[in-house]
């Protein structure tokens, strides 16, 4: 079967981290919302006279987050029909709670769910304080809206995503990506992904 792996969560809890040290030991197409319509989301930002770098805006959410993320969704289904295993990165919140979504991907991919394994990882922190020094460290314009609300931000981020797909529970990981990413964590990632 093929793997549809979603990698999920909020900003700094290292989900792009995680992708990239699981896709060094099992080969996939890697799509990160962000590499995929970032360019294009600051350039209209920029053209409207806004901060290329805002991603909580209405005008964003009203007009340029479902562009992303339908932009990334086409990336993944080409990937799909052509025969590769996906890896999806970004926090897909609103993609997660949406039960048709999930099958819409396969069946635009000309597949069925019998021949595409969906599986999702819920990149998680447990300490606030590390995730903060990993946004911090990160050194991203676009998370300067975060550093300067974080209250605010701390309290929307602890939290594990309305999952409606129609997948098996035990096809969803929370993983607390808290500490080192060690070899060991990487091999029980990957014996997830691949069961």
């Amino acid at each position: 079967m093929q793997k549809l792996i979603f990698f999920v969560g909020v900003a700094g809890t290292g989900k792009t981290t995680v992708a990239k040290k699981l896709s060094a030991v099992m080969p996939a197409a890697f799509l990160d919302r962000d590499t995929i319509g970032g360019r294009f989301v600051e350039a209209i930002l920029e053209m409207k006279g806004l901060d290329k770098n805002d991603r909580d805006s209405d005008f964003y959410k009203a007009n340029l987050r479902d562009l992303e993320y339908d932009t990334a969704k086409d990336v993944c289904i080409e990937n799909l029909a052509a025969g590769q295993n996906v890896f999806m990165i970004s926090p897909f919140t609103a993609e997660l709670k949406n039960k048709q979504w999930i099958e819409e991907v396969i069946a635009a991919a000309g597949l069925t769910k019998d021949q595409v394994d969906v599986k999702v990882i819920v990149v998680t922190l447990q300490n606030m304080e590390l995730q903060k020094d990993r946004i911090v460290g990160r050194q991203t314009e676009r998370d300067q809206w975060k550093l300067e609300h974080w209250s605010d931000f701390q309290k929307r981020v602890d939290f594990v995503p309305e999952i409606n797909w129609d997948i098996p529970q035990s096809h969803i990981l929370i993983f607390d990506n808290s500490g080192e990413l060690t070899e060991e964590k990487v091999a029980q990632l990957q014996e997830f992904a691949a069961r």
